[in-house]
C-alpha cells in the first residue's frame, strides 16, 4: 500500500461521477492529495462558505480571523458599522496581518513594512511613500467576490461566479437558521462564550456525516448515555426503530437535519428542563410570538442540521468544519446565547454546550477517535479504485425514504443514511462539474 498518496500519471483527472455513487462512495476520497485540492477549488472557493456571526464584531474595529477553506481572512465591523471580510494578508508582500483570533483595531499595520490599511481594507498610508508607484487610495486589501448575510450569519464566496446566494441558502437554509433565531424574543442570537477549537487527523467530510447520523450515537455515545440517561436523545434518537417518529430529511443543496421534532415527549425536552424552571423566558416569548407560537418554538426547539459545506447548527451549538488536509480537521465550537432573556437561562445553555463539546465533553472526544480511526483505514488504502476494494456503503434505509419531487427533499427514518447521502450527492454534483 502507497499510504494514500496519488499517481502522478492520475491526479489531473478523476472520475467523481464513478466513486460518489447513490448507495456507496470510494474511500480513497477521504485520503487522496489531489481530491483535497479539487475540494477546496471547487467547493471552498467556488461556494458559499459561512466565515462568521455579525454579533462577535459588535462594535466598529472589532475583528475575528477565520479562514475560507485554505484562505485566512478577517471579519470586522466598520467605522460604518458595516461588517466585511478582508483577506488576512498584506497586499504588498503577503505579510500576515492579524495573529490572534479576535481583537479591536483603528487599523491593521503590516509588521514587515509597517503598511497601514483602514477598516475597510483601503490603503491609509505607508512609510518613505516617494518609492512608492501608483495611488494609495487605490490598493487595498483582498477580499471575497461576494458576502452575504441572513439573519447575522455571514457567508462568502471567493469567486464571482455561481448561483445566488438566495439560491445556495435555500427555503430549506432560511427555515434552519431562522428556527434558531426566533428561539430568541427579539430575534437574535448572540455568540459571546468564545470558540474551543480541536484539531482531529481526520478528513473534513467525516464530520459532516457524523454530526447528523443518527445511527451512531447509542454506541459511540455509550458514555454519555450511561452518565445522563434521561437526556431528550433518549426518546428523539435511541427509541425503537419501529416506533421513533424522529427523521432524516434531505433537503437539497447539500443541507440535511436530524428532525428530532416529532420525537420528543414534553416542551423544551432540548434544554433539559420544563417551563416551571424557565418561566420567565417562556413569558417573553409569548409576548413575543404569542400564546401558540411560543408554545411551538418550546417544543420544536433548535435545529439539529448541516448548511453545506461547513456549518453545523447543534441544537444549542455552533460548529465550523474547518479542512486543513487530507488527514486533518480543526472543528471550532461555541455555544449559542439568545438575546432578550435573563442572564441563567444562557449560563444554562453553555454549560449544556460544554458537556457536550467542550474539551472534556461527552460527545467530541467519542467522535474525533472514530473520525481518526477511520482515517487510518483509509489511508492504508489504494488510492484508485480496484474491482469491488475500498467501498464505503450508504445504503442503509434508501429503499424506505420517501422523495417529494415537488420540493426534491428526501425523508428516511432517523436512523437512516438519507443526511450523508444528501451530503454526497450535491458533493458529486459540485466536484464533477455539474
Amino acid at each position: 500500500m502507497n499510504g494514500g498518496r496519488p499517481n502522478p500519471r492520475q491526479t489531473d483527472a478523476i472520475d467523481y461521477e464513478a466513486l460518489v455513487q447513490e448507495d456507496r462512495v470510494h474511500g480513497s476520497l477521504y485520503s487522496h492529495p489531489r481530491v483535497f485540492d479539487h475540494e477546496m477549488a471547487r467547493i471552498f472557493e467556488a461556494s458559499w462558505v459561512f466565515v462568521g456571526h455579525e454579533s462577535e464584531v459588535p462594535e466598529p474595529g472589532d475583528w475575528v480571523t477565520r479562514r475560507i477553506g485554505r484562505e485566512p481572512v478577517i471579519l470586522v465591523r466598520g467605522r460604518d458599522r458595516d461588517v466585511r471580510v478582508l483577506a488576512n494578508r498584506c497586499a504588498h508582500r503577503g505579510t500576515t496581518l492579524c495573529w490572534r483570533e479576535r481583537g479591536h483595531s483603528r487599523n491593521f499595520r503590516c509588521t514587515y513594512h509597517a503598511w497601514t490599511f483602514d477598516l475597510d481594507g483601503v490603503l491609509q498610508g505607508v512609510p518613505y511613500p516617494a518609492g512608492f508607484r501608483g495611488a494609495v487610495s487605490q490598493t487595498q486589501l483582498d477580499r471575497p467576490a461576494q458576502v452575504a448575510r441572513h439573519r447575522g450569519f455571514v457567508f462568502a464566496r471567493m469567486s464571482a461566479e455561481g448561483a445566488p446566494f438566495e439560491e445556495f441558502l435555500g427555503p430549506a437554509g432560511v427555515e434552519l437558521l431562522d428556527r434558531l433565531c426566533d428561539l430568541s424574543p427579539v430575534g437574535r442570537i448572540r455568540l459571546h462564550a468564545g470558540w474551543i477549537g480541536h484539531q482531529v487527523e481526520s478528513n473534513w467530510k467525516m464530520w459532516y456525516e457524523s454530526n447528523n447520523d443518527g445511527y451512531h450515537f447509542r454506541f459511540v455515545h455509550a458514555s454519555l448515555l450511561d452518565a445522563m440517561p434521561d437526556t431528550h436523545y433518549e426518546d428523539a434518537v435511541l427509541g425503537a426503530e419501529a416506533t421513533n417518529p424522529s427523521r432524516a430529511v434531505d433537503y437539497g443543496g447539500g443541507h440535511s437535519e436530524l428532525d428530532f421534532r416529532r420525537g420528543y415527549t414534553a416542551p423544551l425536552a432540548w434544554l433539559g428542563t420544563d417551563e416551571a424552571r424557565v418561566g420567565t423566558y417562556r413569558d417573553a416569548l409569548a409576548r413575543a410570538r404569542g400564546d401558540e407560537g411560543a408554545k411551538q418554538l418550546l417544543w420544536d426547539g433548535p435545529p439539529h442540521a448541516m448548511i453545506f459545506p461547513n456549518l453545523f447548527l447543534g441544537e444549542m451549538n455552533l460548529v465550523v468544519i474547518e479542512p486543513v488536509a487530507p488527514g486533518r480537521t480543526i472543528l471550532r465550537h461555541t455555544a449559542v446565547g439568545l438575546e432578550g432573556v435573563d442572564a441563567a437561562l444562557n449560563r444554562r445553555i453553555l454549560r449544556q454546550s460544554e458537556a457536550a463539546l467542550g474539551p472534556a465533553s461527552f460527545i467530541v472526544p467519542d467522535d474525533a477517535t472514530t473520525a481518526e480511526r477511520m482515517q487510518c483505514a483509509f489511508e492504508a488504502m489504494a488510492p484508485i479504485p480496484g474491482a469491488g476494494h475500498g467501498w464505503i456503503d450508504l445504503s442503509r434505509g434508501i429503499e424506505r425514504e420517501e422523495h417529494d419531487p415537488t420540493t426534491d427533499r428526501r425523508i428516511g427514518h432517523v436512523s437512516d443514511e438519507t443526511t450523508n447521502r444528501a451530503f454526497w450527492r450535491h458533493y458529486r454534483s459540485l466536484m464533477a462539474g455539474a
